[in-house]
């Protein structure tokens, strides 16, 4: 196999037929460290013949190969019982041309005939969450002496990826070639970072659509989005804090302009709920509970205003907002800033030239609604909200002395700029859904939306048809995660190949958008 040192990708196929089987190995083959062949996919009247014919399958494979036979309650694709599980091993673990063979823990204590365990991940899956009893679980398999232990949790929040990283650190001291994975959305740090502390490898997708695990990344998301050949232990550690984050392009700006200046960097998508957990035990220098180079965050919905009370500093035009989108790390201290201010401005001024009396709404009570309001009047415009919640609009309007108006019955007739600063029709929610109809945007002149995915709304499409000229908020995405950059690594980005890499995944993800 590859060499201690490089993460090593293994690619799951998952087939229903052998024919099928046969040919997604030899495509995975091509892009794969390593191949597992799921043979608990296969329909049932299938796994005869694959059988007597892994043998020939594995050498004609371009890379190592693992094969795997799962049971349904540790994840296997159809119910397998102890019985044909154990008549299988007894017949295959010792005599196919596989370099290693996954099999569950409680089969493995019990197996009564003799198995080469050089050649044996013993593995332990559990769907329902992390167990207190980790330790004792891996202590458990590590007495079976296989070479690998394999342990695979589901992730809830993002904390439950620390026992997993405190995990692959014990065996990382007792030199013990372990696999440890949170699966979910929430555990995607885990199946990035784990070959750089110590991982024997971590599992790639062909494909979204043949993922066999919560959270699995595919194998160019490992390899060209993240890079996770060059992640090592001094790799500077930033990501994005929000839920959801799963459709954010945030990575693919951010992993683009690490590449650009040469930066030994990674960004990860941090599905985080519980933000206090994760700032004391994954964050804050004086009390976080794994080792790794964390150097910035990126804040998004619903943390920017709660994230406020576990920084050390914040920057005053942060405070006066009322919001912070960006975290840096800074020897033992947290310091909070907000960049969406600025890189909102940018793109507008672009495209209006001087915003200094100019009449502008905003669309929105919220933490975006804020920065715009904040950015807005440093530029001397006129500013008005509107809101649908007119109780948490006029809190807003009272801190920045704005008039607020209800939203449903307004007009924007006569103004120069309208901002929606809310979530209507964004990727995640209703699509179709819009702030404002064309009836209640003609007359305006320029309607500036900061959603971003997709790219083109329903706001602006009814600000289109009302003849309204258009800005979408990619261009401010762009805008603020530069100044981001700049703060975490004392390094100016390159916003053209930020926005190149931007707009390359939302055109990939045009059609789930529309």
């Amino acid at each position: 196999m590859t060499p201690a040192n490089t993460a090593r990708v293994c690619v799951p196929v998952c087939e229903k037929s052998l024919s099928a089987l046969k040919e997604a190995c030899q495509k995975a083959s091509s892009v794969a460290d390593v191949v597992e062949l799921r043979l608990d996919c296969l329909d049932e009247t299938e796994l005869a013949g694959a059988a007597a014919n892994i043998e020939s399958l594995v050498s004609s494979l371009s890379c190592p190969a693992i094969v795997t036979f799962r049971a349904a309650e540790q994840g296997g694709h159809r119910a397998v019982n102890d019985d044909e599980r154990r008549v299988f091993w007894g017949t295959q673990a010792n005599d196919s041309a596989a370099a290693l063979f996954d099999i569950e823990g409680d089969l493995l204590s019990g197996f009564t005939f003799q198995i080469d365990r050089s050649r044996i991940i013993c593995s332990h899956h559990d769907f329902a969450g992390v167990p207190g009893n980790l330790e004792q679980i891996y202590e458990e398999l590590a007495a079976t002496s296989a070479r690998v232990i394999k342990i695979a949790v589901q992730a809830r929040d993002i904390t439950d990826c620390v026992p997993v990283f405190q995990l692959l650190a014990r065996a990382g001291r007792e030199s013990r070639e372990v696999i440890a994975i949170a699966m979910g959305d929430s555990g995607i740090a885990t199946r990035i970072l784990g070959p750089s502390r110590g991982a024997f490898l971590t599992y790639g997708a062909l494909a979204d659509e043949s993922s066999t695990a919560p959270g699995q990344l595919t194998v160019s998301q490992l390899r060209s989005l993240y890079r996770i050949q060059k992640i090592d232990e001094e790799t500077l550690i930033c990501g994005l804090v929000g839920q959801p984050v799963a459709h954010s392009v945030s990575p693919h700006m951010h992993n683009a302009a690490f590449e650009r200046q040469q930066v030994n960097g990674v960004y990860i998508p941090f599905e985080v709920q519980d933000l206090h957990g994760f700032f004391k035990r994954m964050v804050h220098p004086s009390s976080r509970e794994i080792d790794w180079k964390l150097r910035g965050l990126s804040i998004t919905a619903p943390h920017k205003t709660n994230v406020m009370e576990f920084l050390d500093w914040i920057e005053p035009r942060a405070k006066e907002i009322g919001a912070v989108n960006t975290v840096v790390v800074k020897g033992d201290r947290l310091l909070g800033y907000n960049t969406d201010a600025e890189g909102l401005l940018e793109p507008l001024i672009r495209k209006t030239g001087s915003l200094a009396g100019l009449r502008v709404a905003v669309i929105g009570a919220g933490g975006a609604a804020s920065a715009a309001v904040w950015a807005l009047r440093s530029k001397k415009a006129n500013v008005a909200l509107f809101a649908r919640n007119l109780e948490k609009g006029n809190q807003l309007s009272q801190r920045f002395d704005v008039p607020c108006n209800e939203l449903g019955t307004a007009s924007f007739a006569g103004y120069d700029v309208v901002i929606n600063a809310t979530p209507l029709g964004s990727l995640g929610k209703p699509v179709d859904q819009t702030p404002a109809t064309a009836q209640q945007l003609s007359g305006a002149r320029l309607a500036f939306d900061l959603i971003y995915n997709p790219s083109d709304t329903r706001f602006l499409q009814e600000a289109r048809d009302s003849g309204c000229k258009t800005l979408g908020g990619l261009e401010m995405l762009v805008a603020q995660a530069a100044l981001q950059f700049r703060l975490w690594t004392n390094k100016t980005a390159d916003p053209s190949a930020m926005h190149s890499a931007a707009l390359s995944k939302l055109k990939r993800t045009l059609p789930s958008s529309s």
